[in-house]
């Protein structure tokens, strides 16, 4: 991301998503037809609707454009997995040691490799920022790099590489579970990469980093119950409080398997939504609940009443058999809804928001619980700023990040488009193979299916999959 890149032009578009909220009489989710937007210095300077043709020096955009999407949860590392493990059977946990395999055997290099690899599969896809869910913190055995954020400054310069932007959600992870007579289990394996000893010295390091070049944050994370016993999970509550270090709303996996819960009740005497508002997790910071798979009706009141957010991530959650979330009972007008594609099995935000309502349309026997532009908005605004931190990205509107994607309408999956439903058909009928062109910050970052700076993505994204699990 040069400062010296050109992030200025003119845009009209044949049809456009710039108006999450209507006046009245408007269609929701309907899109606009010749829409001029003015870019400078990456920010959208104005939006205009109506033109019927460009106006001079104006770029031409056929086809759909909508903001850039927001993916809120990514392991990069776990990409390397896709089409290599649970095909055959096994479960959540056997899942997991094959990560760990992964895990132990990267370095600075090699994880910066393969994470501009993912990102740019992500751009291709329309991802403009990306939530990084990050616990892979030193080296083998658990001795700190020189650099104790280098594996963190990796997938910072990996985000660069690819031209998007990242938060960085650096993440307590000090157990190596709960096990069946209570108790955490000590870090062990590969998992000694991941702990910092505890609450304050994970806390020292983070604050320590501060990435540059305006398209990285840092935002922090607890694993998860099982991952950080209650004493260490109470001090991290603590450290964002308002005394804290001004760090954003911080994620934290919830009830992902019913093994957690059990183990968690087994230890605690409550579930894991239950634990985290014993501990304060609840308390004012409305923390970002990630996958919240199982929840008790007690455990969506808690999310529902501290306003949390809840991430989904609907392709991994069904590629390792999690479960549906009962995503009514949470009420999605009422949590902050946003999106991840998480583990990679899938990297398309469509499927991921298209998924969402599907999967409750499975649970419940019932169609509508989450809208088109509610799914699009978790994408968008719900994505970016309630879940990443970057509050002046989000929608098509004057001041905001030049954002855009643009979907094309000639492909047989857009066939029968009806301007008046635009949403419906970007999130029940478009793919990520529709994304024609992505914009992040003004610059174009894909421009006809190809990646601007990182053309042979595949072939690197291969080479760096395959010298990983040589």
């Amino acid at each position: 991301m040069s400062a010296t890149d050109d992030r200025d032009g003119l845009y009209w578009c044949e049809w456009a998503l710039v108006d999450p909220e209507p006046g009245p009489g408007a269609d929701v989710g309907a899109a606009a037809p010749g829409a001029v937007i003015e870019v400078r210095d990456g920010r959208i300077a104005s939006v205009s609707t109506g033109e019927p043709a460009p106006p001079p020096g104006a770029e031409r955009l056929d086809g759909l454009t909508v903001p850039g999407f927001a993916n809120a949860h990514s392991h990069a590392f776990h990409r390397a997995l896709r089409g290599r493990t649970g095909e055959h059977g096994g479960s959540f946990w056997t899942w997991r040691e094959l990560m760990y395999r992964a895990a132990e055997r990267l370095t600075p290099d090699s994880y910066r490799a393969l994470a501009a690899g993912v990102y740019a599969e992500m751009a291709l896809a329309g991802v403009t920022c990306v939530g990084e869910f990050h616990y892979l913190h030193h080296a083998p055995g658990g001795k700190r790099y020189d650099d104790p954020n280098a594996m963190g400054a990796a997938l910072v310069a990996a985000a660069a590489d690819a031209g998007i932007r990242i938060t960085l959600l650096d993440t307590l992870y000090l157990s190596g579970g709960l096990g069946p007579d209570g108790g955490h289990r000590p870090l062990e394996g590969a998992q000694l990469r991941f702990g910092d000893g505890g609450a304050e010295e994970w806390a020292e390091r983070v604050a320590a980093f501060r990435p540059d070049g305006g398209h990285a944050r840092v935002g922090t994370a607890a694993h998860s119950v099982r991952a950080v016993p209650a004493d260490q999970l109470a001090r991290f509550a603590a450290l964002h409080g308002p005394d804290g270090l001004d760090w954003a709303a911080p994620h934290v996996h919830l009830s992902e398997q019913p093994a957690e819960n059990a183990a968690c009740r087994a230890q605690y005497g409550r579930t894991p939504a239950a634990q985290l508002e014993h501990v304060g997790l609840f308390t004012d910071l409305h923390p970002v609940a990630v996958h919240a798979t199982h929840l008790e009706p007690a455990d969506t009141a808690l999310l529902r009443e501290a306003a949390a957010g809840v991430c989904l991530c609907p392709t991994t959650e069904r590629d390792l058999a999690d479960g549906l979330p009962p995503l009514a009972d949470l009420d999605p007008a009422r949590v902050a809804l946003s999106l991840g594609s998480d583990g990679h099995s899938t990297i398309d935000l469509l499927e991921e928001a298209r998924g969402v309502e599907m999967h409750e349309r499975l649970r419940t026997g019932r169609r509508g619980t989450v809208s088109a532009p509610m799914l699009l908005d978790a994408l968008h605004e719900g994505g970016h700023a309630e879940a990443l931190g970057w509050h002046d990205a989000g929608w098509i509107a004057s001041g905001k990040r030049a954002d855009l994607v643009v979907l094309d309408l000639g492909s047989v999956r857009m066939a029968g488009f009806d301007p008046r439903r635009a949403a419906d058909a970007a999130v029940f009928a478009a793919t990520a193979a529709e994304v024609r062109h992505t914009m992040a910050d003004g610059r174009w970052i894909v421009r006809d299916r190809v990646h601007t700076s990182l053309p042979d993505a595949a072939a690197r994204l291969h080479t760096a999959i395959t010298g990983l699990l040589a």
